[in-house]
């Protein structure tokens, strides 16, 4: 299968995810089972605090790999350079993912609540 339509069913998989999770549910008001209600701004709070660690902790580690493979590469022979160079493109779309995934929980997270 080409590279192209991987990607395609990719994301047709992702958008169909996304449609499912974004529709209302209509019911009667949110508690535990004695009937006490559970409080929104707790649960808003601790649902941005996971996404903020989440982002956070995959940027920095996003850094890290990249000062690594740069450095390197700067002290890497001809043949070294050239393996670097392949794995950079794995670590382009690698880091895209980890942005791109904390950026659509939090969209998700801001539709729902």
């Amino acid at each position: 299968m080409k590279a192209i339509q991987k990607i395609v069913i990719i994301l047709t998989i992702i958008v169909m995810i996304l449609i499912i999770f974004s529709s209302s549910i209509y019911a009667f008001e949110v508690g535990d089972f004695s009937g006490t209600p559970i409080n929104n701004k707790e649960l808003d709070n601790a649902g941005n605090k996971i996404i903020t660690v989440i982002s956070t902790i995959g940027s920095v580690v996003s850094v890290i790999v990249l000062v690594v493979i740069g450095i390197k590469y700067m002290i890497g022979s001809v043949e070294e350079k050239a393996e670097y160079k392949r794995t950079l493109m794995p670590y382009v779309i690698g880091a895209g993912l980890v942005f791109a995934a904390s950026a659509i929980a939090g969209a998700i997270y801001n539709m729902v609540k």
